[in-house]
């Protein structure tokens, strides 16, 4: 009977969901999807490094949660209702989904390629996008209650220099998330953003040079970088139906005070 009750005070518990953490692979989304499997949830890693994911897997296993590994090309609308159909086989539904899979340049404005924007553009929004399409008609077809995360950037809420593609495709994907929360909150289906500030992911270390690093922490209250297990508390708030039943459409920012800074 106590343990009932705890569990009933649980509020970030997902026992019995499914998450799908695009971009599981890499250091924030592994650290996310790490939390969700302590907090009760099977746990769907999602990236192409199958080397990446083994580590992450492990530590899952060792929290005594359940998880695997899918590899997929989230660019390919075959290959995400591919991943669909797999873990509907394997775990049986789908209640959570994170879109994290991002890439980045610090090519100047001039210097940018068609083939450099492309590539990020396909990435950051077009995955987001479609995988957004696929879970999300799955989700309205059997009316699931679902918790949709897209991951989102401070470039996308404040101009920063030096990653002008990522920036514009991050703008995308807070406004895509604001449409959808908007367009599918009658049904149950929350869509949020949740914004990290700095944080030493793969995908920025070609930005992260010294003299910008040390721009950063100036302009950083905290006066510091981020760390991946410092994401897990506000990803839950947002996956769970307890705690965040009410929140959709909301851009969540864990940036160190970062956005709040001026002079």
């Amino acid at each position: 009977m106590i343990r009932a009750i705890m569990s009933k005070l649980n509020l970030f518990d997902l026992s019995g969901r499914t998450a799908v953490v695009i971009g599981g692979t890499g250091e924030l989304c592994g650290a996310m999807a790490l939390g969700f499997a302590e907090a009760g949830a099977e746990v769907v890693l999602v990236g192409r490094d199958p080397l990446k994911a083994e580590m992450r897997l492990g530590q899952i296993t060792a929290a005594g949660a359940k998880g695997y590994f899918v590899a997929c090309d989230v660019a390919e609308k075959i290959a995400l209702e591919g991943l669909l159909s797999e873990v509907i086989t394997r775990s049986g539904k789908v209640d959570i989904l994170v879109n994290g899979a991002g890439v980045n340049s610090a090519t100047p404005f001039l210097d940018i390629t068609e083939e450099e924007y492309d590539h990020i553009m396909s990435i950051n929004t077009k995955a987001t996008f479609l995988a957004c399409q696929v879970f999300g008609r799955y989700f309205v077809d059997n009316k699931i209650d679902a918790s949709v995360i897209n991951l989102g950037s401070m470039s996308g809420l404040i101009p920063l220099s030096r990653v002008f593609t990522y920036s514009m495709s991050k703008g995308a994907v807070h406004n895509l998330s604001r449409n959808l929360a908007r367009e599918w909150a009658p049904l149950g289906i929350r869509v949020n953003t949740l914004v990290p500030g700095f944080f030493p992911a793969e995908q920025n270390k070609k930005v992260l040079v010294p003299e910008r690093v040390a721009k950063i922490i100036g302009h950083t209250p905290i006066n510091r970088f981020g760390e991946a297990r410092e994401l897990v508390g506000a990803a839950l708030l947002l996956a769970s139906n307890a705690a965040g039943s009410f929140i959709t459409g909301h851009e969540l920012v864990v940036d160190g005070g970062y956005s709040a800074m001026t002079i």
